[in-house]
């Protein structure tokens, strides 16, 4: 859309309402666009549709009222099956509908989906947010964004419905190697903001107070603000999920490896989401990690 258009001229289709998709598509009824939405779990759309939004049976009916889809859904397999299923999006998508995807997904799959939307007519962008639930529900999210300039452009008030910062990484599939180099970084650094927290439980410390020299000194970081607090109450609500990580550091290691780069933290963190997830707390926000530890040092990091 450009800018100054007036939105009622986007009809947006909005596929995949879980922890991020259901604000996000929220936000954007609220800055007054038409939306249609589709969820796997029907429930979660009745939630939207009284808030206005139009519900479709398929990903292929919500693409027929579009003029932009956007998709943030679970993983590659979920991808393919909204994407190329037989009610899928790219079965008889309409020419010039512009598709963001913004799940964390392979480079390979992003670049895939442009050439077969190109091919159908239509203009896809890889673009994965950062930001977390919180970034989702107040409309803060950054979007790191793979694909053409003119799609970007055409797409920018949207975007800025649902986000503070659109920052294009280059041609199709960048946004997609960003989202999982971004992602490496995240899964490192709680593990070993983690893994400091059980040195200072097992020491006996005060875990609130730890938590605040934390954030004052030189290992302070953005999981130490979000997950520290968090650690410390025994909150595990899901911000973002655990096994979510450990998919994310899972397609990070196959994208490294096929690169030939080295990634021996990756692979490491990699390791403890795995256990993480083995133990039965994939569905868990990722600070569930910390019930790892408690169990190896036999002492509680939180309360």
């Amino acid at each position: 859309m450009r800018k100054g258009e007036d939105q009622s001229m986007s009809r947006i289709g909005f596929i995949g309402l879980g922890t991020m998709g259901l604000p996000m598509a929220a936000n954007l009824l609220r800055k007054g666009y038409a939306v249609t939405v589709y969820n796997r779990t029907p429930a979660k759309a009745d939630e939207l549709a009284s808030e206005g939004a139009a519900v479709a049976a398929t990903p292929r009916e919500a693409a027929d009222r579009a003029d932009v889809v956007i998709t943030i859904v679970s993983n590659d397999s979920a991808v393919e099956e909204i994407y190329y299923g037989a009610d899928g999006i790219l079965n008889g998508l309409r020419p010039g509908t512009k598709l963001i995807d913004s799940s964390t997904i392979s480079p390979a799959l992003a670049r895939r989906l442009a050439a077969d939307a190109s091919a159908a007519g239509g203009s896809f962008l890889d673009a994965p947010v950062t930001g977390s639930k919180d970034g989702a529900i107040q409309g803060t999210l950054l979007f790191m964004v793979g694909g053409a300039e003119e799609t970007i452009e055409a797409c920018r008030d949207i975007f800025l419905a649902m986000g503070r910062e659109i920052i294009r990484m280059g041609e199709s599939g960048s946004g997609a190697t960003a989202k999982l180099g971004h992602n490496a970084i995240v899964g490192i650094n709680a593990a070993g903001l983690i893994e400091g927290m059980a040195i200072a439980a097992k020491g006996g410390l005060d875990m609130e107070s730890f938590v605040r020299v934390v954030q004052g000194g030189g290992a302070a970081s953005k999981q130490a603000d979000l997950k520290g607090p968090k650690i410390v109450a025994g909150d595990y609500s899901v911000q973002f999920a655990l096994s979510l990580m450990l998919k994310d550091l899972r397609l990070a290691s196959v994208l490294s490896d096929g690169m030939g780069v080295p990634t021996p933290m990756l692979e490491a963190a990699k390791s403890m989401f795995q256990a993480g997830d083995a133990k039965g707390y994939g569905d868990d926000d990722l600070a569930a990690l910390s019930r790892v530890y408690e169990e190896w040092i036999g002492k509680r990091i939180g309360r």
